[in-house]
């Protein structure tokens, strides 16, 4: 542990030499300029010590920037704020984590202040973009590719399983199911008839959508087209990948019936109380932390046309303020999502580190080498597609979850469900066309 710290203080002592030499020089202000930071937290774990300890030392750093950071909530929450200080006092945050997934409807409200201008002012603007994850810049980006948000609390879910329960039912630890009827087949042998052991959880209450979504894109069918405009709720591989979905607790009986709780799930998981789960990745270090069994992790099982998995998180946005707050606050985007800091935060949460250099680094990359859990997500990126993102991004999201929600509820069958929600969603983005 002693040398895990010195090397996060070695890489944030090198990080803010580097950034203290930052292009925008705001040392000729009076005082510090302000930059006000939001930021949520959606899983477990100590994220705000984090947070906070990021803040501290690069307002040391850079004595002429003041960093005040403020926990929003979770995601919807601080969504609502930001909209409500926005629309109310005309101002709001100068630099937010907010869900990626709601790009095209800060875009469409003018709420954003695009970041291509900023990355293409550097020196290494290219290197810089390049360096992160494909997969994670389809939510950080328009329809002409420009950049208005810099990835950075990012994630997908991932398959987690009990080893000490699968050698219990004979299974091998060592091979999660890789399809989804291998998953169906485990959660059987896993379950158990007095209803002390499920075979699976699967989340479905907050945001439906979002695991639902490595369903569909398994089929080889995304819910989302390449523009803002555009779903595909009911085309036949999202409806199969939504009636697998329902059957698990209906037909197959190895997950309960109803909603289950998203943060309801790795507790059951870790309480032995749920054999397999589908869970952010964001949530790994957290599970590691409170399973006193061996904890595997593996790719969400393929569906018909092989692995998929959504994106999901949150991304670093910068709102509209003046000159020198845009300066100071894009010197705040630089440091958090610099490959020393995103190596750090990786290590340090479970979170997918977004760009590419810093698996690298240490002390990602000796904790990816003693815990090879953390390489699973960053791996299953080749097969991931962008997560739900269209104009009125929030309502579109609530007609595709409550959708999800009639059919594995046992209300309505997951065609006509479907149907349903691709008409409301239409009659809403029709008048972006």
């Amino acid at each position: 542990m002693k040398s895990y710290r010195s090397i996060r203080a070695a890489l944030f002592s090198l990080t803010l030499v580097l950034l203290a030499v930052a292009p925008f020089s705001l040392l000729a202000q009076d005082s510090p300029v302000e930059v006000k930071f939001y930021y949520p937290t959606a899983v477990g774990g100590p994220l705000t010590q984090i947070f906070d300890s990021y803040v501290e030392k690069f307002n040391k750093a850079n004595p002429d920037v003041k960093v005040v950071a403020t926990y929003a909530g979770g995601y919807d929450d601080i969504s609502a704020a930001v909209q409500t200080e926005i629309q109310g006092k005309g101002e709001g945050p100068d630099v937010a984590v907010m869900l990626a997934a709601d790009l095209p409807t800060f875009i469409d409200n003018g709420y954003i202040v695009p970041l291509q201008d900023f990355i293409d002012k550097m020196d290494d603007g290219k290197a810089y973009s390049d360096d992160f994850f494909p997969a994670f810049m389809g939510n950080s980006i328009d329809a002409d590719g420009k950049i208005w948000a810099i990835p950075f609390q990012r994630s997908t879910p991932i398959l987690y399983y009990n080893k000490d329960q699968f050698k219990e039912v004979g299974l091998d630890p060592n091979t999660p199911p890789k399809t989804t009827q291998e998953l169906v087949d485990d959660a059987k042998k896993l379950t158990k008839a007095d209803g002390s052991r499920w075979g699976i959880e699967i989340p479905s209450d907050g945001f439906p959508y979002w695991l639902f979504q490595g369903f569909a894109i398994g089929n080889g069918q995304n819910v989302i087209g390449n523009n803002f405009d555009e779903v595909f709720f009911n085309k036949p591989e999202v409806v199969k990948g939504l009636q697998f979905f329902s059957d698990l607790s209906q037909t197959d009986k190895v997950m309960p019936s109803g909603v289950i709780i998203w943060g309801d799930t790795p507790k059951d998981f870790t309480s032995g109380k749920a054999a397999m789960i589908y869970h952010t990745t964001g949530s790994l270090t957290n599970i590691l932390k409170n399973a006193t069994f061996d904890v595997g992790v593996g790719f969400l099982p393929a569906g018909d046309k092989g692995y998929g998995a959504p994106t999901g998180g949150g991304n670093l946005y910068m709102f509209s303020t003046d000159t020198a707050k845009q300066a100071a606050a894009w010197r705040w985007i630089q440091f958090l999502s610099s490959p020393e800091i995103q190596s750090d935060w990786g290590a340090a949460t479970g979170y997918i580190a977004a760009r590419k250099s810093a698996w690298d680094l240490d002390p990602l990359k000796k904790l990816t080498t003693d815990k090879p859990q953390y390489g699973i997500a960053r791996d299953q990126l080749e097969f991931a597609d962008r997560e739900l993102s269209t104009h009125q991004a929030l309502d579109v999201r609530q007609i595709l979850g409550k959708a999800i929600v009639r059919v594995i509820s046992g209300e309505q069958g997951a065609q006509d469900s479907l149907d349903q929600a691709q008409k409301e969603a239409d009659a809403i983005l029709s008048q972006y066309k």
